[in-house]
This record gives C-alpha cells, structure tokens and sequence, in this order.
C-alpha cells in the first residue's frame, strides 16, 4: 500500500482516545513510508491525522474543497493540497490516489465516504481494503447494524466481511495488508458503468 485514505471528524469528540489514536495512526503511516491521503483541513481528528504523520517526515496528500478553503481551515504544512470544486469531486480524487481506505470517528461526512467506498467496493468498481478504526468501541453499534443487514437478508455475508475492523493500528494496517477482495460480483460489471 503505497496511499491510505483517511476519513475523519472535523472535531475531536468528548474522548481524549479519539484525537491520540488519529495522530499515532499518522506517524504509524509515515513510519511505514505509507502516505496518508485525507480531506485536507487543519482541525479536529483530521488534522490530528495529518499532524500525526507530518512529525515523522510522512508524506500528507489533502484533498478539499474550495468552499472550504475559503473557510480558513486548510491545513498550511501539507505535501500537497489539492483544491476541488465539490465534495463528491474530493470522494473521486481520494479514491483515485489510494489503496485503501481507513475511517476514524466521525460523524455523517464520515459515514457517507466510508459508506460510498463499501458501495463502490461491492458494486466492483475497485478492490481496496476498507477498515474501520475502532478506538474505544466507537463503531460497535455500526458493526452490529451490518450484522443485522446479513441476518435479515439485506446484505450479502461476504460483503459484510469487506468491512475490516480493528481497536489496533498495527493490527489493522496488517489486515489490509492481507485483504482478498470478494469474488461474488453484485449485478454490474465495472466495464460497463
């Protein structure tokens, strides 16, 4: 994995965890010359992110929208930031330079991106891995309601399986590092979209 996108809260949330583990998984990236593509801002866990991998030398890709420059919150001390015109716009450009993705707490934004990357992956239309961060529990109930999504007939069990979860960073860039991507195709083939 040469680029790991990052999703993330725009704030730090009431746990003091939340912001540690953001920046430790930052410098584990750069420590593993893995560079970290992520939306851009210089707040919350999203710049704990950034500023994580940054003290190690890391490489930090953000990605962001104009209208949210214009709102102050660039992160300055990046590699590089790429400026888009939309949201959807930054979801492609993050996906385009990565391998794989990794969400950290967060709040809608963060679901919808993490969401529309399971999408994309069980439509077919990439093979990545897609791991959740689960520090202090924080997506537990989200884990169960895709459990339920398969034992009510809704989700397929493999595709339930793409989501990879961990509490550990190293334990969870490890299994990234060994994901199979499902064979089951949904109904489309990615040629034809």
């Amino acid at each position: 994995m040469k680029n790991i996108t990052v999703f993330c809260g725009s704030s730090f949330g009431t746990e003091e965890i939340f912001r540690e583990q953001a920046e430790l998984l930052g410098k584990t990236l750069a420590k593993q010359n893995i560079g970290l593509v992520y939306g851009g801002a210089n707040v919350g866990l999203m710049g704990a992110v950034a500023d994580g991998a940054l003290s190690e030398n890391g490489t930090v890709i953000g990605v962001l929208p104009n209208f949210l420059r214009s709102k102050e919150i660039a992160h300055l001390g990046l590699t590089e930031l790429i400026v888009v015109e939309s949201m959807h716009e930054r979801k492609t450009k993050m996906n385009d330079l990565c391998d794989g993705v990794i969400a950290l707490p967060g709040g809608f934004g963060t679901l919808e991106e993490l969401f529309e990357m399971l999408t994309w992956a069980q439509l077919g239309l990439h093979k990545k891995p897609i791991a959740i961060l689960n520090t202090n529990g924080f997506y537990d109930s989200l884990i169960e309601l895709t459990e339920t999504m398969v034992e009510k007939g809704l989700l397929k069990d493999v595709n339930q399986k793409m989501l990879l979860v961990s509490d550990n960073v190293p334990d969870l860039l490890e299994k990234m590092r060994n994901y199979m991507p499902p064979t089951v195709g949904k109904w489309i083939d990615k040629d034809k979209v």
